[in-house]
């Protein structure tokens, strides 16, 4: 990082802002002036930032002006620090196009998990990982961010067609060979623990009614428990039998929505011996009882 220059003289200006959906945003500015121009945002610890910068070049300023990083042409900047703000603070050179993206670390890694409806994120003991990354815009990546800032199509499917784009563009950004671990979380170097915490999600969703204890799961996939709860955190945002009760919990509302079981049925296919822990853990849940929730359904 370098010394920033001075920002005073700096004309100052605001993005063009699409919100894809709830923790979702593509921010695109064109600076076609002859002036650099100051472009800025507020935004909380709890986004990673993309910026892309299609065009001439851009700085971005950290610290309140204490330090700054440029981006220069057809050259991206990854951002994340959940242990401070690192609001959006721009200097765009003449002739520049940039596009960021701004993705809520809990949407982000819904992304990577097929879990995603029932787990909980963003444990405390979770955030404690920050990532600076830059890189080269790719010719696929190129197209779409392009596409991105000069959208000129009709204003009513704006919001559908770079919500497709966004997606696009991620997937081209993470791109890995067909022999990579394309559910592991980027972020993650580590992918040999990556494919037995993974495999231990397996194991305790397979035997969900009669799950191995933690020594247990961790003598079968040859981790020890420290090991196995840090990285099951990381990739699944929960602890292991925390995401386990969203698990079962989910398998077991799908059941109730089919009819096909009863009350006590259900709860043991869940792997609760007797229907009133399971009207209580149901109950804590989704605030309502089994019966009531099917109930709701006709």
């Amino acid at each position: 990082m370098n010394e920033k220059n001075d920002l005073k003289s700096i004309a100052k200006s605001t993005f063009n802002e699409t919100l894809v959906e709830a923790g979702f945003l593509i921010l695109t500015y064109k600076n076609d002036d002859s002036e650099i121009q100051h472009v800025a945002k507020d935004i909380d610890s709890t986004f990673i930032q993309f910026h892309f910068c299609i065009k001439g070049g851009t700085t971005f300023v950290f610290n309140q002006g204490r330090y700054s990083l440029d981006i220069h042409e057809e050259n991206s900047l990854l951002l994340y620090n959940p242990q401070r703000e690192l609001p959006i603070d721009l200097k765009v050179l003449p002739n520049s196009w940039i596009v960021s993206i701004l993705i809520s670390i809990k949407k982000f890694h819904s992304l990577f998990s097929q879990e995603a409806d029932y787990i909980s994120f963003l444990n405390s003991e979770n955030k404690d990982k920050k990532y600076y990354k830059d890189g080269a815009i790719t010719p696929s990546m190129a197209i779409v961010l392009n596409q991105l800032i000069n959208f000129s199509l009709n204003t009513s499917i704006k919001s559908l067609y770079f919500k497709g784009k966004a997606y696009e563009l991620l997937s081209l950004y993470f791109n890995r060979s067909e022999d990579a671990d394309v559910e592991q979380c980027p972020f993650l170097v580590d992918e040999a623990n990556v494919i037995k915490i993974r495999k231990a999600k397996d194991i305790i969703v397979a035997r969900m009614a009669e799950p191995p204890t933690l020594q247990e799961l961790a003598d079968e996939i040859g981790l020890n428990i420290k090991k196995l709860k840090e990285g099951f955190k990381q990739i699944y945002g929960d602890s292991v039998f925390s995401f386990l009760f969203d698990y079962k919990m989910e398998v077991a509302r799908k059941l109730l929505e089919t009819g096909e079981n009863n009350v006590n049925e259900v709860g043991l296919k869940v792997g609760y011996s007797t229907s009133s822990h399971f009207i209580a853990a149901f109950k804590k849940k989704y605030g309502t009882t089994p019966k009531k929730y099917v109930m709701s359904l006709s």
